[in-house]
């Protein structure tokens, strides 16, 4: 009976710790597009079952999210539980460190999601204990290590960014094809959606064949704007980039990067004139690795068809984000994956659905890239089409 009772306030505890850790992953969102190269971390102030102080991280170089939620909380953070998307900070960067202001503050109790992998700033669990404050780890680790997925992974690895291909497709599975049909496959809600996945992004990637048809801007818009406009990419072995593009164009506001094939590398001679940066690369493992050296750490890959094919093709997806709209758009409809090669059920790449969630009319997956292992080399880096 005795085992049965601990068992359940611990189920209880875990339950409420949970809950406030859900709402410090929600307000640490709050710093998107305004922090990075840091994570976006947030803190909740919760004393006798209250929240009496929230924060997050808001800006880079600014207060971190435990000192911003302990201003709110004052002389109510004594004995209290905070509440951390990360491990607090134990070192002197362009703040204090955190956890000498928990200290401080008289917390009783410090629950935080995910360790710190940062080999200078982790290690403040332990100074809380020797301060005698309680500390209670790894509570929505799942949850916070997606939130931080391109930190994290950037800690583990210089080889490349963290890549995320984004899709609009029709139930069907198929993608618009701009040169024969103009206009939207999805709506508003999931545009502005987008945009706001633009602004966490170190870079915007696309294909020539998407720049010779769309002329995109690849321009944040319709969302707060980032702290650091993303640079726009363009997979184009020929270097045939029009000097009269809407890239082109404002290259001298938003970078501009073209990957070239080294056999070309002649062609792009009027571009670099425009000031875009060319870089020689003959596969994608080359290509990312040139824009890892340019700190560009997380790079979100728009399309075409192609290029998309390319990366699933090479192994080089991290995250597949889906838009998928309520339409059909039949037989002829140019697919997705129209050139990743034929797979059989036992080698096909496989995927862990991450999150879900509704736009207006259409539906937005996240998925991890779980397993890629085509059995055949990638595709042409530059094809698009």
């Amino acid at each position: 009976m005795a085992l049965h009772r601990a068992r359940t306030v611990m189920s209880e505890h875990a339950i409420v710790d949970a809950r406030f850790m859900s709402r410090a992953l929600e307000i640490a969102e709050y710093g998107s597009g305004q922090v990075a190269p840091n994570p976006k971390v947030g803190a909740v102030i919760v004393r006798d079952g209250v929240i009496v102080g929230e924060g997050w991280h808001a800006s880079y170089g600014g207060a971190h999210a435990e000192v911003a939620a302990l201003m709110v909380a004052g002389e109510a953070a004594r004995g209290a539980t905070a509440y951390v998307t990360l491990e607090p900070c134990n070192h002197h960067g362009k703040t204090a460190p955190c956890t000498d202001a928990l200290i401080a503050a008289g917390v009783r109790r410090v629950v935080y999601a995910v360790a710190d992998p940062n080999p200078v700033a982790r290690g403040g669990a332990e100074q809380l204990r020797a301060h005698g404050v309680e500390v209670t780890s790894e509570v929505m680790r799942d949850e916070a290590c997606e939130l931080n997925a391109p930190f994290f992974f950037a800690t583990r690895t210089e080889s490349r960014p963290f890549v995320t291909l984004k899709l609009a497709v029709s139930i069907d599975g198929a993608i618009v094809d701009t040169r024969r049909v103009r206009g939207w496959l999805t709506g508003p809600e999931s545009r502005c959606e987008v945009h706001r996945m633009r602004s966490e992004a170190d870079a915007i990637a696309v294909g020539i064949n998407t720049v010779l048809v769309d002329d995109p801007v690849l321009t944040v818009r319709e969302v707060a704007r980032p702290r650091v406009a993303p640079v726009r990419v363009v997979f184009d072995r020929h270097a045939r980039l029009p000097t009269k593009s809407a890239l082109a164009t404002s290259s001298t506001l938003v970078p501009v990067i073209v990957i070239v094939d080294p056999a070309h590398i002649g062609a792009s001679a009027n571009l670099a004139q425009l000031g875009i940066s060319v870089i020689e690369a003959s596969s994608l493992h080359e290509a990312l690795q040139a824009l890892r050296n340019r700190n560009v750490r997380h790079l979100l890959v728009e399309g075409g068809a192609g290029l998309a094919s390319a990366f699933l093709a090479a192994g080089l997806l991290d995250r597949l984000v889906i838009f998928q709209a309520p339409v059909i758009l039949g037989a002829g409809a140019l697919a997705a994956f129209a050139a990743f090669s034929p797979q059989s059920a036992t080698v096909a790449p496989t995927f862990r659905v991450v999150s879900r969630a509704v736009f207006g009319q259409d539906l937005k997956t996240v998925y991890a890239v779980s397993h890629v292992d085509s059995g055949d080399e990638a595709p042409d880096v530059h094809r698009t089409r």
